[in-house]
């Protein structure tokens, strides 16, 4: 049985051309310690072809996506590398064209 001590539980959200490969909210378990890449593995594996739509190259996210934890861009955290902490909001902005 898993230690619940050890599990946090977010909420992602997705907009725009994102929600047409995943869910528009879900709501995630993940193990303490769980950062935006882990997370982003984890969504990649339940979601074909959301890879292909977040990042460039691995570990490159494409120009203009925009991940938000608790409403602050992560370019302004760590990075892929910012930690997750119970009951985070996490969206996700795919890359938008405009004319």
């Amino acid at each position: 049985m898993k230690d619940p001590q050890n599990r946090i539980t977010i909420t992602v959200k997705s907009f725009a051309t994102l929600r047409e490969v995943m869910d528009a909210q879900i709501r995630m378990d993940l193990p303490k310690g769980a950062t935006i890449r882990s997370l982003l593995a984890e969504l990649s594996g339940r979601y074909e072809g959301l890879n292909a739509l977040l990042f460039a190259a691995p570990d490159t996210l494409r120009d203009l996506v925009n991940l938000l934890r608790n409403g602050r861009n992560i370019q302004f955290l760590a990075g892929l590398d910012t930690p997750l902490d119970d009951g985070d909001l996490i969206a996700l902005f795919p890359a938008v064209a405009g004319g």
